[in-house]
């Protein structure tokens, strides 16, 4: 065993090295969105996704005193093709008719793009105010969920929660915990679920949105692309697309390979061709890795991940112990054997599989 990893067994604490990846590259040539997403794509991955507040603070850092700039999401308009997201980066909607009130979702005089809860959840105008219930991955104040008393626009909420807490309250898990019930108690409120048009132009179905509400035009008079204000904490807006701008692109780090391999053997391929099997460490990442597999060939795709009988631990091939978890229940089977790899579709959730079954694989580029 490796001395530093002896010494981190030893103190029985989490070292968490967190590897971006992708990377924002910044290019002030002015474009068109069209023309700047085919220059991305020809020279890096494609225009820039952002996933959460963090990538934000990265895609600023690397501008270079610029006021506005392309990013990568594109609005397809019309009713019929928005999609419901929650407010909270990395949770995922899954359809739930069980969920809604007789009719619902539905749109009245007015787009209804926003969900309140009471007994059954109702769609109804973002901008309607609401008292909302926000949560806190911290455990602010020992609690997990606090109610707002103070009625604010969807919008608004969302901002609060930010500001204040993690985010609004987001996916059933949450909507539908016990401590979440007893503060609901039947009023009306705002929850993390919306619907919109937009999509990022690499296929990814991010949630994270950042409009700067004073400036934005959600698809109307044909300002379809988005933009970042980069003197505006970045917050987005909306312009024609054929405005000639700069733009940011991202690279991606991870690369899917569409073979059939043991884990053994993908290890390997990864770092003879490119440079490790992908560990994860954070949800940042996990989102980013499941993104990479959707497109895969088998029910499965290995990760950097197997159980190492000396230290009877799961461990990274990067021999760092396992911190973040994202483990299926019943999934996490302790044998020599043993190797870790992610579904590649449904909830990504992390299964143990035999070192000598085949499925496709993620490697890290560098």
């Amino acid at each position: 065993m490796q001395w530093s990893l002896f010494l981190l067994l030893l103190m029985g604490q989490c070292v968490f090295i967190t590897c971006q990846l992708y990377e924002y590259h910044f290019i002030k040539e002015q474009m068109s969105w069209d023309a700047a997403r085919a220059y991305c794509r020809e020279n890096y991955t494609d225009l820039a996704k952002v996933f959460d507040l963090t990538d934000m603070r990265r895609l600023q850092d690397s501008a270079q005193s610029q006021t506005e700039a392309w990013i990568g999401l594109y609005n397809i308009t019309g009713g019929a093709n928005r999609r419901w997201h929650w407010s909270l980066p990395g949770e995922e909607y899954t359809e739930n008719k069980t969920c809604w009130g007789n009719t619902e979702p539905n749109d009245g005089a007015y787009p209804e793009n926003c969900v309140m809860t009471g007994d059954k959840w109702v769609d109804a105008p973002c901008t309607h105010t609401y008292q909302f219930i926000c949560y806190d991955e911290t455990m602010k104040d020992n609690k997990t969920f606090h109610l707002i008393t103070d009625k604010k626009t969807w919008t608004q909420a969302q901002n609060y929660c930010r500001q204040h807490h993690t985010d609004l309250a987001s996916g059933l898990d949450q909507i539908y915990s016990e401590e979440f019930k007893k503060l609901q108690n039947s009023t009306a409120l705002w929850i993390g679920l919306f619907r919109d048009s937009w999509r990022w132009s690499d296929g990814s179905n991010f949630s994270f949105r950042y409009w700067d509400m004073d400036s934005f035009n959600d698809g109307l008079n044909k300002r379809t692309c988005a933009t970042t204000l980069l003197e505006r904490s970045g917050r987005w807006s909306s312009a024609g697309c054929d405005q000639r701008k700069p733009f940011f692109c991202y690279d991606d780090e991870l690369i899917l390979i569409r073979e059939n391999k043991t884990w053994e053997e993908a290890l390997n391929y990864c770092r003879q061709k490119h440079h490790d099997l992908v560990s994860i460490s954070n949800p940042e990442e996990q989102r980013s890795v499941q993104e990479g597999a959707k497109n895969a060939s088998t029910p499965f795709v290995w990760l950097g991940l197997r159980y190492g009988c000396a230290a009877r631990l799961w461990l990274w091939v990067t021999d760092y112990v396992v911190c973040y978890e994202r483990w299926a229940s019943g999934g996490r089977t302790e044998d020599c054997d043993m190797s870790a790899a992610m579904t590649t579709g449904g909830q990504h959730e992390w299964v143990s599989q035999r070192k000598n079954e085949t499925f496709n694989f993620i490697c890290i580029k560098h």
